[in-house]
């Protein structure tokens, strides 16, 4: 039984992410994600109440395992700085990613459900960070860690979500991240050891 409820839940999202990456969460259906997972509607509602708790689950599991895959990439690191530019760089990469691949600019700029979705969303990816960061070598015993990087992250955050809503086009926000990777994060970083 057990292994049956694993497997439906596998299903419904494999389904749906890969209906989000193609399609974005908005122009994808519940209908269309159980037809894929090959499962009645009531059956995915069975296991997440709805889309959007879905797209949360998808979302966060991803996020687990790029900041692993980050923290695997920064474990030799030993200089601070380089350390938390790092982060910050793939963080906003990963966020990026998630309102690109999995979520749609279009939808992100026009609804404020999108946007409450994505602060949520932002606020669970910085506990997560924190936690995460929390014991890594460079960290570990710092008693201001968690403000420094709390800091870091909050002011990223608002600088990136800034230029991603009033971008007009991908490439503007690509222009934006990298104006922000030279010319502010460094200070950014800075201020934060």
């Amino acid at each position: 039984m057990i292994m049956e409820v694993d497997k439906i839940k596998e299903s419904i999202l494999k389904a749906a992410q890969d209906l989000f990456r193609k399609y974005g969460y908005h122009k994808t259906s519940v209908n269309e994600i159980a037809k894929k997972a090959k499962i009645a509607k009531a059956t995915l509602y069975k296991y997440f109440e709805s889309k959007e708790v879905l797209l949360h689950y998808i979302l966060m599991d991803f996020i687990r395992i790029s900041v692993n895959e980050i923290i695997e990439k920064g474990a030799e690191e030993t200089d601070k700085e380089a350390y938390l530019s790092n982060l910050i760089l793939e963080t906003s990469r990963l966020s990026y990613t998630i309102c690109n691949e999995f979520i749609g600019w279009d939808f992100i700029r026009e609804s404020t459900n999108a946007q409450g979705f994505l602060k949520l969303l932002s606020d669970d990816l910085e506990v997560f960070l924190i936690q995460s960061y929390r014991e890594t070598h460079l960290f570990k015993g710092d008693e201001h860690y968690a403000e420094k990087l709390r800091f870091l992250i909050k002011s990223s955050k608002a600088i990136v979500f800034s230029f991603a809503f009033t971008s007009v086009t991908d490439s503007d926000v690509r222009k934006h991240f990298v104006s922000f990777q030279k010319e502010i994060l460094p200070y950014l970083v800075k201020a934060a050891i």
